[in-house]
């Protein structure tokens, strides 16, 4: 079997799933189309919102499109070629443009852009957790009162950063095909 592009969908995207205050979020395009259209947006948007749906579970999943401001008229060209086409889509439920500081906040079930942008994000993400987790390691260990302390919140602590370990996740699927394709993710660890 060759795996090809589901008939209409323009451009595949990878599309990982990454935590947040309220669980997770997807995030499309993470790495597949650098150089995307308005109408690939569009198209990501509404298989990120049936994937969140129908995977995930979430009902009428909130799609945002990645900007540098919350105003409409802000953005590339890219961005604000995209947004009334979004604004404008009954398929799905979108709330307008998203900061990258509200992402962790949850704010949006599926937060759309481009891949350059994705990819940006998600890196920033990973590199974010690791010097948190970087962080409060030398802070419980510096002290006796610290060491004891983090005796007491080891447990709670440890599932917390569970959801930031990208072996958790492993990989990410490429939606719109008409098979299944994960790519892995390149630091992370097999899982025992």
């Amino acid at each position: 079997m060759i795996v090809g592009r589901i008939r209409g969908v323009e451009r595949p995207p990878l599309a990982p799933l990454i935590p947040t205050e309220n669980g997770v979020s997807l995030l499309l395009d993470c790495g597949a189309n650098v150089d995307a259209r308005p109408s690939m947006l569009v198209q990501f948007a509404k298989m990120g919102s049936v994937y969140m749906e129908s995977v995930m579970g979430v009902k009428n999943p909130k799609v945002g499109i990645v900007n540098i401001g919350a105003e409409e008229e802000k953005g590339n060209a890219l961005v604000k070629e995209t947004f009334p086409l979004l604004k404008n889509c009954p398929e799905i439920n979108f709330i307008g443009s998203v900061e990258a500081r509200d992402i962790p906040a949850g704010v949006a079930d599926v937060i759309v852009c481009e891949a350059f942008v994705g990819n940006v994000v998600l890196k920033m993400y990973e590199g974010v957790s690791s010097a948190l987790l970087h962080q409060v390691k030398q802070g419980m260990m510096s002290t006796l009162r610290s060491k004891i302390g983090a005796l007491l919140v080891k447990p709670a602590l440890k599932k917390t950063l569970k959801s930031f370990d990208t072996s958790q996740y492993g990989g990410a699927p490429l939606l719109g095909l008409n098979g299944l394709v994960v790519k892995t993710h390149g630091s992370s660890k097999a899982v025992e």
